[in-house]
């Protein structure tokens, strides 16, 4: 069984200039899914996608291979995930490699971990999934979503104006950072998931979606924290330490 990571990270990015490359706490962002693949010691490849020199270039640096340059179709802004994972496969499968699962990892996705990736293989084997793909449960009930039309404040869902919190579904939203899939899936369906997806299911502080400057600032913080916290030593109390050492 063979697996490919890809990992798509274009030139171009309107929002945060340099997105893919930007220093997050001084080091490069796309380095942290590149180094967490190579640790997760599952992929017979891990590869990025790119149109962009510089982004190569610090790719290779990382340990990442670049095989081939994206194409200048698949480069734009209208280009989907699905049509860069399909060329990939594509330009492989002409130079007579064959895999049989991908991941696509996303460049921004510093909170991506070797354990995650290697969980996810697992669940995608294990349960004869499609695909697998990390979700976050919405911090806030979405069935009380309110808009706002001619200024004037309206539920969505009207029907839940009085409905307990605790009463309402969980719902959960993609946490942005890797799609497991059969390479066979995704080349008949063109989807990245499908009624046959599996997921894991993140805490609020294992993942950060980051759009905008703002969301970067919180990541950064986000990712310290976690740093931190890996860093300190289990607390225990001197009652639990008592408990402890009279069993």
């Amino acid at each position: 069984m063979r697996n490919l990571a890809i990992i798509p990270a274009r030139g171009g990015s309107k929002r945060i200039p340099r997105k893919n490359i930007k220093e997050f706490l001084g080091k490069p962002i796309i380095g942290y899914p590149i180094e967490e693949a190579i640790n997760s010691k599952i992929f017979d490849e891990i590869m990025v996608s790119t149109d962009d020199l510089e982004i190569a270039k610090i790719a290779k640096v990382f340990g990442a291979s670049i095989p081939f340059m994206r194409s200048g179709t698949n480069a734009n802004d209208f280009a989907t995930t699905v049509d860069v994972l399909l060329e990939v496969i594509n330009k492989y499968e002409m130079q007579g490699q064959e895999f049989d699962n991908i991941c696509c990892i996303y460049p921004t996705a510093p909170f991506v971990s070797s354990k995650l990736l290697q969980m996810a293989f697992d669940k995608l084997i294990t349960h004869q999934f499609d695909s697998v793909f990390p979700v976050l449960p919405f911090n806030f009930p979405i069935q009380r979503a309110v808009k706002i039309a001619e200024d004037r404040v309206k539920m969505i869902h009207p029907e839940h104006l009085n409905t307990r919190s605790q009463d309402l579904e969980v719902a959960y939203h993609d946490s942005g950072q890797f799609y497991w899939m059969k390479t066979e899936v995704l080349k008949s369906l063109k989807k990245v998931w499908t009624d046959n997806t599996g997921t894991i299911i993140l805490k609020e502080m294992q993942a950060h979606d980051i759009d905008t400057i703002d969301d970067w600032e919180m990541a950064e913080f986000k990712f310290s924290m976690n740093q931190k916290l890996k860093n300190t030593k289990p607390y225990v109390n001197n009652i639990d330490a008592i408990k402890l050492s009279k069993n």
